[in-house]
């Protein structure tokens, strides 16, 4: 059975004068003539056509798949091994591309998808991008800040309000212990770093002890986050530093 240069360009989805190019560069002679002259193909010569696509589309030049289907010493097992491996190559390439594209979309967007006026009523004055960059920069590569924002891009405003009130009802326990006069490796005091460390897991990303000792060197370390909590009250920073460290050492 044979097929005219139409029928062959509808199955491949070229051209016609894609097939007229490759017959007169020698890349795809039709077998066949028709008595009146016409182009007629085989199921050979659509076997050959199907290899040229192939390597084409793997961005082969013309001169480079003549060579490689004109190989005397090449058989058909051994173009599809040939196949094969670059098939296993590409795909590889583009899975690498695609989990490239996904990073880059999640360091886009930092899980903070709200309005003006719900990020105002959710963080009030305090803006939640305008560390973004810093924080991409320096920790942009590690596991836990790719899993924060996996999760965070998900939150709604309610989901932010829920985690504001319980770092708000956190806060008020963690002082009241401060005013009691319990040290910080008292057992409220590491309850509550502990809760503080559970906090972060259940909202952000897994915090093993030593990221969160990690957590609080530099709570201390950081002058912003040393403000912060000592506008809370004086000395937190230290208090909350020490309590980390002891329940770190109690649960190890």
């Amino acid at each position: 059975m044979s097929y005219s240069v139409g029928q062959v360009a509808a199955f491949a989805g070229v051209t016609v004068r894609t097939l007229h190019h490759y017959d007169e560069i020698g890349l795809l002679v039709p077998g066949e003539r028709s008595h009146a002259g016409h182009r007629r193909y085989s199921d050979v010569d659509l076997d050959r056509l199907q290899q040229i696509l192939f390597y084409r589309e793997l961005g082969f030049s013309l001169e480079e798949v003549t060579a490689l289907l004109d190989d005397p010493d090449a058989d058909p097992r051994e173009h599809l091994r040939r196949q094969h491996e670059l098939l296993s190559s590409r795909i590889a390439k583009l899975q690498k591309m695609a989990a490239a594209v996904e990073q880059a979309m999640e360091a886009r967007k930092m899980g903070i998808d709200l309005t003006p006026e719900e990020k105002f009523e959710v963080f009030g004055d305090f803006d939640p991008d305008q560390y973004a960059e810093e924080t991409e920069r320096r920790w942009g590569d590690t596991d836990a800040y790719r899993e924060s924002q996996r999760r965070t891009s998900s939150y709604t405003k309610e989901d932010w309000l829920r985690i504001k009130e319980e770092g708000e009802e956190w806060t008020r326990a963690f002082v009241a212990v401060m005013d009691s006069g319990e040290g910080p490796e008292s057992e409220a005091a590491m309850d509550l770093a502990e809760e503080h460390r559970q906090q972060i897991c259940r909202n952000f990303y897994e915090c093993p002890y030593e990221i969160h000792t990690g957590l609080g060197e530099m709570y201390v370390a950081d002058e912003r986050f040393t403000a912060y909590y000592e506008a809370i009250k004086t000395g937190m920073a230290e208090y909350l530093r020490d309590a980390i460290l002891a329940n770190a050492v109690r649960k190890s």
